[in-house]
């Protein structure tokens, strides 16, 4: 059933149809909206977020909803996960209905009693966000973290983790901003040494609050938004579901609510075929939040293998494959850079 589904994200991706017979391959879902750090990249700090967590019934009727069609779900948003005091039981949820998970973490609260719960769950992927290889840099982007603290529970973590010789991926995050810029090397010679560390990941900075110029312009959108065909898509704590992560944060308004409609009407409804169609014909810059939008374009070729893999296994590339455009050992207009003025 679920390679079945892809192959209709497939071939509706392909001939850019508006009408797509399938459903979301992976979800970013935000189980809580509660954070306990100041990010000044975050978009919390534009979108101020209720110390609310999702409720049970949103979340079990979207596993419910995708059990047949979903492959990945990743139980983030813009708050801290191990804020959730449900995060464990939803993990073995997904994992009852066959969808894998993952977590990002900004590693305060990963202390040895939550690692090794964390350890002892189906949980397949973990990302540890780490935004620098100097204090000052990392205590800039994320303030109210201790730089020596956090890097000790990741390495802890790890460690913990390659002793078990448990399953579960970790990729060590950063996400490349004017402050750290110089700092990549160093990152990836220290977290690439440590016991348990999977992949490191260097990521580009996909927000606008630190670069509010950057945008693609309107001859940039060669290629349709991956998003609108395969997901994931994003559902807010309150059930309310867009295209996108970004796209919530861009101001777009929610293309239905979990709670009150079917994953089929949503992911099909006027609005989401507008969109597709606006994408499908190259005019995707005369809708506003895509017009501002600077997350990166894949190439269609990996839009196509994303498709053709199950989605845990493209979870497992995606550090690679970015890594190595970063590299320069793939061509950068794999990833589609956005304009900068």
């Amino acid at each position: 059933m679920r390679a079945w589904n892809r192959a209709k994200l497939l071939w509706a991706y392909l001939t850019k149809r508006a009408d797509v017979r399938g459903l979301p391959v992976e979800y970013i879902v935000e189980t809580t909206a509660k954070c306990n750090l100041y990010c000044p990249m975050c978009p919390r700090e534009t979108h101020k977020q209720p110390k609310e967590d999702m409720v049970d019934e949103v979340f079990n009727r979207l596993v419910a909803e995708s059990r047949t069609t979903g492959e990945h779900m990743m139980l983030i948003g813009l708050g801290e996960p191990l804020l959730d005091p449900k995060i464990f039981d939803r993990i073995e949820r997904c994992e009852r209905h066959g969808i894998s998970t993952l977590l990002s973490t900004n590693g305060t609260l990963l202390d040895e009693k939550n690692a090794a719960r964390l350890l002892a769950t189906p949980l397949k992927h973990i990302t540890l966000s780490f935004d620098g290889a100097k204090k000052e840099s990392f205590e800039f982007y994320r303030k109210g973290a201790s730089f020596e603290r956090v890097r000790n529970n990741f390495v802890q973590f790890a460690r913990m983790k390659h002793e078990r010789s448990a399953a579960m991926q970790i990729v060590v995050q950063m996400v490349v901003m004017e402050g750290n810029r110089g700092e990549v090397d160093e990152f990836m010679r220290f977290w690439s040494a440590v016991p348990g560390v999977d992949q490191v990941r260097i990521k580009a900075d996909e927000t606008n609050l630190m670069r509010p110029e950057a945008h693609h312009a309107p001859e940039e959108w060669r290629h349709p938004c991956h998003y609108l065909w395969r997901g994931p898509m994003y559902v807010k704590y309150n059930g309310d579901v867009y295209p996108c992560c970004q796209s919530y944060m861009l101001d777009g308004k929610p293309a239905g609510n979990v709670a009150r409609q079917d994953l089929v009407q949503i992911f099909n409804s006027g609005q989401m075929q507008e969109w597709r169609e606006l994408h499908a014909t190259g005019r995707a810059h005369e809708i506003d939040m895509c017009a501002r939008c600077c997350t990166v374009i894949p190439h269609p070729l990996l839009v196509a293998g994303s498709l053709v893999f199950h989605g845990e296994t493209v979870r497992k590339l995606l550090p690679l494959v970015e890594r190595l455009v970063y590299l320069s050992k793939l061509p950068k207009k794999w990833l589609s850079p956005v304009k900068r003025q």
